[in-house]
């Protein structure tokens, strides 16, 4: 029985540390996406031209 708590303890202390350097990993802005927005400018005009060419064929 023993066994199962020494596991648990384990197990938890392990969830913590992984959920610690998440929680640091995030506010250091491991995760932001620096790509995205450059290359979204790109793309904005194809989406204009689309609606309006459907607007025309109307």
């Amino acid at each position: 029985m023993s066994v199962i708590y020494l596991l648990l303890t384990l197990s938890i202390l392990v969830a913590l540390v992984f959920f610690i350097a998440f929680i640091y990993s995030v506010k250091r802005g491991q995760y932001d996406d620096s790509y995205t927005p450059s290359v979204r400018m790109l793309f904005d005009d194809e989406l204009v031209k689309e609606s309006t060419e459907k607007s025309n064929k109307v």
